[in-house]
């Protein structure tokens, strides 16, 4: 693929599908949004979601229902974090139609954008357009499972098939985004996985790349030691269940302050935790003892329109 650097052979950048690492967690957050579907108080519906799951041998036998779990909502991986996914996915849903709703921007970038169906599922307004941004391999997946369900996207939606180690800045604006004109960003789980120089980059492209009205959402941990919360339920039942160890996924280096540069350089930000947006929905996961969710934030920025 043009623009993209070669594949690595350790850690979450090492493989281009999503049959490994980093692109097999995708796979487990289709698998969480197909279960938050079909609940009778589903914050979110993704109905292309369980299609993946079951498209991809690697994770064949994983649940698409929570009545494919034996131990049903007690299960650390398919109850509470599952949880976690369909809440994130409502929050993050919200943050981007309210911003090309209200803020008037009509580009949507999706920075790792994974199989992520949003383009799909969403009710956006005319003359919209989402990028995604992927790796070649996960694209092609993608592409592969919705052609096959004849799935019709409600915006204007251009894949952008590039690595994000490489130069996507130019792929994007080769890609037909104006960099003039207002946007809305979203790194979705994503810079958790990305070393600290990666993750700076990411920030100061978005930022050169964004005009006033512009807006951007993302997630980060918080802890200073991952491995604090090594035998956190979480983490041992999803590599026990579906052996991903996410902690070794995981940049376990100091990371950078990207919420305060954004706020230096004139951005509005606000800093959340998944546990506040559980209690304004009435459904999701709350603290408990040995959280590896406990870190875990989520932030919105804007660029002032002013």
């Amino acid at each position: 693929m043009t623009g993209t650097a070669p594949p690595r052979s350790t850690g979450a950048e090492g493989v281009e599908g999503v049959e490994g690492g980093v692109g097999l967690t995708a796979l487990l957050v289709a698998a969480a949004r197909a279960i938050e579907t079909r609940r009778p108080d589903a914050l979110a519906r993704d109905v292309h979601a369980e299609h993946f799951v079951r498209a991809a041998p690697a994770c064949a036998g994983w649940p698409v229902r929570m009545d494919e779990v034996p131990d049903g909502d007690a299960n650390p991986l398919w109850g509470r974090f599952a949880r976690y996914f369909g809440l994130r996915t409502r929050v993050l849903d919200d943050f981007l139609l309210r911003s090309v709703r209200t803020g008037g921007a009509r580009q949507v970038v999706l920075l790792g954008a994974g199989l992520d169906t949003r383009a799909f599922r969403l009710g956006w307004p005319p003359g919209c357009v989402v990028f995604e941004i992927d790796r070649e391999g996960v694209l092609a997946f993608k592409h592969r499972v919705l052609d096959g369900l004849s799935a019709v996207p409600r915006a204007a939606r251009v894949p952008v098939a590039v690595d994000l180690r490489a130069d996507w800045a130019r792929a994007l604006a080769g890609a037909g985004f104006d960099a003039a004109a207002p946007s809305v960003w979203l790194a979705e789980g994503l810079l958790f996985y990305l070393s600290p120089a990666a993750e700076t980059r990411l920030i100061d492209t978005v930022d050169r790349l964004s005009t006033r009205g512009s807006a951007l959402a993302f997630e980060v941990k918080l802890d200073r030691d991952l491995l604090e919360y090594r035998d956190s339920p979480l983490y041992t039942s999803t590599a026990r269940q579906i052996g991903i160890d996410l902690l070794s996924l995981f940049n376990r280096e100091p990371r950078p302050d990207s919420t305060g540069v954004l706020a230096g350089r004139g951005w509005s930000t606000s800093v959340r935790t998944p546990f506040d947006f559980t209690r304004r929905h009435g459904r999701g996961p709350l603290p408990e003892e040995n959280d590896a969710l406990a870190g875990n934030r989520w932030v919105f920025a804007d660029r002032d329109r002013r």
